[in-house]
């Protein structure tokens, strides 16, 4: 029998929600985010939604109302298709409106509501890059004298910290993409193109129960990471750089191929790369500053001939790739480094990843997602590290 409860209480700590929008002075939050909806009601994904937005005339938005210090009157409006599954397994929140098809009626709704929970509200927290054009302007019209704020860092900060469900989920993944790349590995050799083994690891992430987000690969000396029809060459590398997500939670982890035996240049290279790895992982641990993540790889980092080839970097993990914890303002993501001097906390998840550009060699890299524990470090995926053969030619 189909269970419809309806849960009794917020997923997550809205104690820490209420002092992060004091922090804002955010009064109302409007949360427009498949990510941040899911994690705010406890796991739902619009199964109608799962791969696309737009419809019909407009696209799908859904919107979580959340007042400050009014945990108990959450509401959530969602698009006529999430009310089966509201039928199914009933959301938490006290108010839950899906009549809606587009990203203006659904705003109206919600707007609605929010002027009911706090008429006279001076600070509205809003998704603004995800936000569209025409469901701004209702906003702006149903208060013209509130400002309307970016709640990116509000709701980015009470992620930050995983719960033990998240934590498997995240585990899941890494697991299941290291699985699949090493599928790959064992199935193709020489002769095959970056095409065909970008759409044969979709299958093998996909038969795992991922969803395929990206393979960023590379093969032989080239340095371009896109799928094409470049082929794997006899005696050259391949690298294998997948994200795939469980449920919304993210597995990226990165690995490394060779067509044949690899040289022993080919050993000492990856082997250093290795070691900047299980340095930097080294370093993660509950009351460490994030800083410390990087200020354990700069000697390696020095002390290497190829050091003007060579990039480190260290970054959050979670329902989004590159969230808290912040850890450094430089790098292909951009934002302030404001984790860096902050401890880290048990929950939060890192990746780290070495990357070697090298100018005959190619692209060689080795990437880990790594679990703040209570006792130090957990490695997620911690397997196929070294020069994994490839299997068969084509």
């Amino acid at each position: 029998m189909l269970d419809v409860t309806k849960p009794k209480t917020a997923p997550f700590d809205t104690a820490r929600l209420d002092r992060l929008m004091d922090e804002e002075a955010f009064d109302v939050l409007l949360v427009t985010t498949k990510h941040n909806v899911q994690y705010m009601l406890g796991g739902h994904r619009a199964f109608f939604f799962e791969s696309m937005d737009a419809m019909g005339l407009s696209r799908y938005l859904p919107v979580l109302v959340y007042a400050k210090g009014a945990p108990d009157k959450v509401g959530f409006f969602g698009h006529r298709m999430e009310g089966f599954q509201h039928q199914n397994k009933p959301f938490w929140v006290s108010e839950v409106n899906t009549k809606s098809s587009g990203s203006v009626d659904v705003m109206e709704r919600a707007i609605e509501y929010a002027k009911k929970l706090a008429p006279k509200t001076k600070r509205i927290g809003a998704e603004l890059a995800f936000l569209p054009v025409d469901s701004y302007d209702v906003v702006r019209r149903a208060f013209p004298n509130s400002e309307v704020k970016d709640a990116l860092f509000v709701l980015e900060r009470l992620r930050a910290v995983k719960t033990p469900r998240e934590l498997e989920m995240l585990k899941i993944a890494s697991d299941a993409v290291i699985d699949s790349m090493a599928a790959i590995f064992k199935n193709f050799g020489p002769g095959a193109s970056k095409a065909e083994m970008t759409e044969a690891l979709r299958r093998e992430e996909t038969s795992r129960g991922l969803t395929f987000d990206y393979l960023l690969i590379t093969v032989n000396s080239s340095l371009n990471r896109a799928p094409s029809e470049e082929r794997w060459e006899k005696g050259g590398v391949l690298s294998l750089d997948s994200g795939g997500n469980y449920h919304g939670y993210i597995g990226d982890v990165c690995r490394m191929g060779v067509a044949g035996e690899p040289d022993q240049e080919l050993v000492d290279l990856l082997a250093e790369i290795e070691s900047i790895q299980q340095v930097s992982m080294q370093a993660v641990k509950p009351g460490v500053p994030g800083r410390a993540i990087y200020a354990a790889t700069d000697g390696l980092l020095q002390k290497s001939k190829l050091h003007n080839h060579i990039e480190f970097l260290a970054h959050g993990m979670g329902l989004v790739s590159h969230e808290a914890p912040r850890l450094t303002n430089s790098g292909p993501v951009p934002y302030d480094a404001y984790d860096a001097d902050r401890p880290l906390e048990v929950g939060m998840v890192v990746s780290v990843e070495t990357t070697l550009k090298h100018p005959r060699r190619g692209f060689i890299k080795l990437e880990d997602t790594v679990a703040v524990t209570p006792t130090g470090y957990e490695v997620y995926g911690d397997r196929i590290r070294g020069w994994n053969r490839a299997g068969k030619a084509v």
